[in-house]
């Protein structure tokens, strides 16, 4: 990288940001040191005077990374802007060592054992723990393997509790941050995005002690229970949602997940869509890909043809896109408006390019006219069968649904008179936390917050009370001994009698 002193402001944001510490401020102007420098790019990015240039040509003892977009120079006894590998005598390096699994097992942590995996009886129409120190209204052992086992087991009013939606869809439907409402009630917001998903987040104890507190605790309940339940989104759009059924987005039910973003679609496809035409660009509102300066697309083959996008290039060929109710969840409504401008003395006449989607249900194909505009023509059987296998590898659009809750004071001393040690067994893994004899997973930190998928609890389970709050079953399974140890109530424990459990 080179730096135009005359430019240079002095900001620092490069030094700040540079990976590999090769940027130092010299009497308030940027300075590089070029050996250390990885030409990551990073620092050309942030500079808000446009000082910095990119160096053309590779040192000649460095060696180009290929583990990730960004293709670092890496100069000898030098590591990468990640950190990973070291250039020792010409050889890349990893430097940490492939570990097994022995190695980090200490880390990990162990499972439950097999004994208390499951529960002896799950929780589902057990009745309530109430007042806090009245015994679970269900406690029962059985013997395992010759082993003593004893699950403790109540239908849990929940304060704390939410629930998080999962959309699988490309389809915009509002901004993170945006208020979820139902009717004209608010009852959550929306969170990120995970890759092809929308995650909606309902409820939580702020909002259920709040003046929506009981059409927010029905409306967990209902979602929980696999239910249809109408949003609407502040700025954004109407949703019916059922888990496990397709979303409904603005009175159209959505159909595919997209693959993956156009970056990863182009990894994925480089081979058959290089096929398909000489350039490819696949739009997508997180990242959008182009095949002909894309690290797969060259793997694949691909040539120069002097396509240049609207988009912000994040690493080559893959741009930063935006968010709107066009092509790939972006602002383009007419796919040519991608394209920024060709330069014909690199493309050449009658060259093909085919646009379409991270879902590969539009696809557009044009060829290039002798001074550089763009005829649109008919797609080609290599497009068309590139466009159906993107298609075919989607996953179908879904909703599906975490719900998420602290287990409160009558949850933990209608188990034991100690419920510090409760929790404590929990997360050691001596007490094995279910809801409806699901499996939880159990957050790290204090308490005991849990989440569960609610497809793997039998429908109908939850439930709401005008505390407000949301109920559901929850058992906990142990060895007995360990049962004891915690000071759990024994005098209310009974023998398992599988045709008539109490």
């Amino acid at each position: 990288m080179k730096i135009d002193t005359q430019k240079c402001i002095g900001c620092g944001f490069c030094v700040r940001d540079c990976p590999v510490e090769a940027v130092k401020l010299v009497k308030k102007k940027a300075v590089i040191n070029d050996h250390w420098c990885t030409h990551c790019g990073l620092c050309l990015r942030v500079c808000e005077a446009e000082a910095i240039t990119a160096d053309e040509t590779m040192p000649a003892d460095a060696v180009e990374c290929d583990a990730c977009p960004i293709k670092c120079w890496i100069n000898a006894d030098h590591v990468g802007a990640c950190q990973r590998y070291r250039n020792e005598s010409g050889r890349l390096v990893r430097l940490t060592p492939l570990h097994t699994f022995e190695e980090v097992e200490q880390t990990v942590g162990s499972d439950p054992e097999e004994v208390i995996r499951k529960p002896v009886v799950t929780a589902i129409g057990s009745g309530t723990t109430y007042p806090d120190c009245k015994p679970a209204p269900c406690i029962l052992k059985e013997n395992r393997q010759g082993i003593d086992v004893v699950t403790v087991v109540t239908e849990v009013p929940l304060s704390y509790s939410s629930i998080i939606v999962k959309v699988d869809t490309d389809i915009p439907i509002g901004r993170e941050g945006d208020r979820i409402y139902v009717g004209k009630r608010e009852v959550g917001m929306v969170e990120t995005e995970q890759y092809g998903s929308k995650m909606l987040h309902i409820g939580g104890v702020n909002r259920l002690t709040g003046e929506n507190g009981f059409v927010i605790a029905r409306t967990v309940t209902d979602i929980a229970n696999r239910k249809p339940v109408k949003l609407r989104i502040e700025n954004g759009s109407r949703l019916t949602v059922q888990v496990g059924q397709p979303p409904i987005i603005d009175g159209e039910k959505a159909t595919k997940m997209r693959v993956g973003c156009g970056s990863a679609t182009m990894g994925l496809f480089a081979p058959l869509l290089i096929e398909a035409a000489d350039e490819v660009i696949i739009l997508d509102s997180h990242i959008t890909g182009q095949m002909s300066r894309h690290v797969a697309g060259q793997f694949a083959g691909a040539k120069a043809t002097g396509v240049r996008l609207k988009f912000k290039e994040s690493t080559p060929g893959r741009y930063f896109g935006d968010h709107g109710s066009g092509w790939g969840g972006t602002s383009i409504e007419n796919p040519a408006d991608i394209i920024d401008s060709i330069d014909m003395n690199i493309a050449w006449t009658a060259m093909t390019i085919l646009i379409t989607e991270t879902t590969g249900q539009n696809g557009v194909m044009f060829k290039t006219t002798q001074s550089g505009g763009l005829s649109e023509i008919p797609l080609s059987k290599t497009a068309r069968t590139a466009l159906k296998t993107i298609s075919n590898s989607c996953e179908p659009s879904r909703v599906s649904a975490i719900y998420t809750a602290g287990a409160g004071g009558s949850a933990r001393a209608g188990v034991t008179k100690y419920p510090i040690k409760l929790t404590r067994a929990v997360h050691k893994a001596k007490a094995h936390l279910t809801v409806g004899g699901s499996p939880g997973y159990v957050l790290p930190g204090g308490g005991i917050t849990f989440m569960v998928d609610v497809e793997r609890v039998k429908q109908g389970s939850f439930y709401w009370t005008p505390t407000p709050a949301t109920i559901c079953p929850l058992e906990y399974t142990m060895k007995l001994k360990d049962y004891e140890k915690m000071g759990g109530h024994v005098e209310a424990m009974k023998p398992f009698d599988a045709k008539k459990p109490e």
